[in-house]
């Protein structure tokens, strides 16, 4: 990538984890394979649940009590860490390291759970950023805009300084709410095409 108005203009570079830099953190089809019951059913009953979870505000082992009293099924095992088994996108991941080789500063703002968090931070995923912000720690997840605002104060850079990238078009939505420069993920190849363009 060369060196472009995109790079002179943004000082910040926000990456999703899931979905962008990994494969999707969704499981829910091995979920249900796991615990014997419709994938409709184990959204209806962990939906709810999760969502609390992805904000911290209750922990792993609160959101497994709950799905086996509203299930009746007796889980012991934290399966969101055990089936998860996400894959890197090597090419996002070499973007992400010419960014910083070119003096940028790149953070991951990610919606995770604690489980997945352990399981990334176990593979050394993190390590490809300057900084991880996790929704679960921030108490809050995306699409709400306090998540960006968290970061940005954290960062201290102002909205129209960032670049966010998700694969979610409602979580860049939301960022462009605010006026960050949001690039919805497809591709790498898309995604480098798109900074090379802007």
């Amino acid at each position: 990538m060369e060196q472009n108005s995109l790079y002179k203009q943004y000082s910040l570079y926000i990456f999703d984890m899931g979905g962008v830099v990994t494969t999707s953190a969704f499981i829910e089809k091995q979920m249900s394979e796991t615990l014997h019951v419709s994938v409709n059913d184990f959204h209806a009953f962990s939906d709810e649940l999760l969502a609390q979870l992805s904000d911290g505000a209750i922990s792993t082992k609160e959101f497994w009590n709950s799905f086996s009293q509203r299930s009746g099924i007796a889980v012991k095992t934290d399966w969101w860490h055990w089936l998860f088994h996400p894959v890197r996108n090597e090419q996002t991941c070499d973007i992400v390291r010419r960014l910083k080789a070119s003096g940028k500063r790149v953070v991951c703002g990610t919606n995770t759970i604690d489980s997945h968090y352990r399981n990334h931070c176990e593979r050394g995923d993190y390590e490809l950023f300057d900084q991880t912000y996790a929704s679960f720690l921030m108490g809050v997840s995306k699409p709400d805009v306090a998540f960006w605002n968290i970061i940005l104060a954290a960062e201290k850079v102002k909205p129209e300084d960032a670049v966010f990238v998700d694969d979610k078009k409602e979580n860049c939505e939301a960022a462009a709410s605010l006026g960050i420069h949001a690039i919805q993920f497809t591709t790498a190849e898309a995604l480098a095409t798109a900074l090379e363009m802007q």
